[in-house]
Formats: C-alpha cells, sequence, structure tokens
C-alpha cells in the first residue's frame, strides 16, 4: 500500500473508525518523507510524501471502508526528573544544558531521553528522578551553536 498525502488528523478532529491500525515512528523519523514500515496489525505501508511537512503524531496517511492507518510515536526510554525546588530546578537544567542534552520542561517534571551517563549527574545534583518510557507527540529539539 502506498500513500503520498496525508488525509488529516486525529489529533485536530475526531475522525473515529472502528478498525484502527498505527504505524509507530521513532521520533526522529517524523522528518523523513519516504518510509516505509508495518503496521501494529501487520499491514505493509510505503509513504511518499512530496511536499509536505514533517509528520505528526495523528496523521491519517490511509483510510477505506476497512482500515485506517495512523502515525503514533514508538515508546522511549526516558529519565523523568522531578526538582523539589527552584535550586534543584536551576542546578539541574544548568547541568544538562552544559552537556546539549535536549529536555522538555514542563510545570511538574523535566523529560531527556535515556542516556545511563545522567544518572551520576542526578545523583550529584541530588534530585529525584525515575527511569521509564514515553511517546511523544513532537521531537527533541537541538539547538545549534558555535564555541
Amino acid at each position: 500500500m502506498l500513500t503520498k498525502v496525508v488525509l488529516g488528523s486525529i489529533e485536530e478532529r475526531d475522525v473515529p473508525h472502528y478498525n484502527r491500525e498505527f504505524i509507530e515512528l521513532d521520533w526522529d523519523e517524523l522528518n523523513k518523507r519516504i518510509l516505509r514500515k508495518r503496521t501494529d496489525k501487520g499491514t505493509d505501508i510505503a509513504v511518499s510524501l512530496d511536499k509536505e511537512g514533517p509528520l505528526k503524531v495523528g496523521d491519517i496517511l490511509y483510510q477505506d471502508e476497512n482500515v485506517q492507518i495512523v502515525v503514533r510515536t514508538k515508546k522511549e526510554k526516558v529519565y523523568v526528573i522531578y526538582p523539589n525546588s527552584m535550586v534543584e530546578m536551576g542546578k539541574v537544567a544548568f547541568e544538562l544544558g552544559n552537556r546539549h542534552t535536549p529536555c522538555l520542561i514542563s510545570v511538574e517534571e523535566i523529560v531527556v531521553r535515556y542516556d545511563e551517563t545522567l544518572v551520576r549527574l542526578f545523583e550529584e545534583v541530588g534530585v529525584k528522578y525515575e527511569q521509564t518510557e514515553r511517546r511523544f507527540k513532537q521531537p527533541f529539539k537541538y539547538r545549534g551553536h558555535k564555541h
């Protein structure tokens, strides 16, 4: 099965379907225009997008009366960091920035991709953390810089 356009998004408007299948992508695969994948139920799909932007979670790549194929990201190993104070937040943010480690920051937590070398950093700062898995809706952003 070949798809050349995104048909819509289940994230933007509810598009129900009785037989929804997912292709699971690494977050960096969202930027690819040409892919060949198998859905979670075994359907083979080729994606060849012309000038569309990056794929997004919830994009509908194929739909007919029998099946709907939607994009989602794979679960990835991550560390979730829970600073107890502004001091912990500042220290851990400084150390992550110093390593150029991309992170997602929210009101309650900081999320970074799994890297076993970070455990020592968390323990030195004294911040509470856990290793878990998450699906991401947007890719981590790497910022370029010059020294």
